[in-house]
């Protein structure tokens, strides 16, 4: 989340293994809104495998999995957020909107000393 000059990444981790942050949560969105997992990754301009390996990343680092998928197309196939995954992504838009929240201050501090563009080198 960007405010003003700052950007706050929270980033949540299993591991050296990112479990979620902000693209991570994007994505399971976006899973949420297509109904799968491929055109999630479209709609964010990702590749097929990308996606695919950020789900499975997902899935492995949290005690129960985030993304339930069924291969092919038709009724009943497709990628739908489990309970699970529905928790944490809540819960994760929640500690970002909190950070964003708790910085105001500070980035009013910062902004005031900061350059608008880089001095010349």
């Amino acid at each position: 989340m960007q405010i003003g000059p700052l950007k706050l990444k929270a980033q949540i981790l299993c591991g050296a293994e990112a479990a979620m942050g902000p693209g991570k949560a994007d994505l399971l969105e976006a899973i949420d809104r297509t109904g799968s997992i491929s055109a999630a990754g479209r709609d964010m301009g990702m590749s097929y495998r990308k996606t695919w390996l950020l789900v499975d990343s997902m899935n492995r680092c949290w005690r129960d999995r985030l993304v339930d998928a069924t291969a092919g197309g038709g009724a009943g196939r497709g990628a739908r957020l489990t309970p699970a995954g529905r928790e944490v992504l809540a819960a994760f838009r929640k500690l970002e909107a909190r950070l964003a929240g708790v910085a105001g201050d500070d980035v009013a501090t910062l902004a005031a000393m900061l350059r608008e563009r880089p001095a010349a080198g």
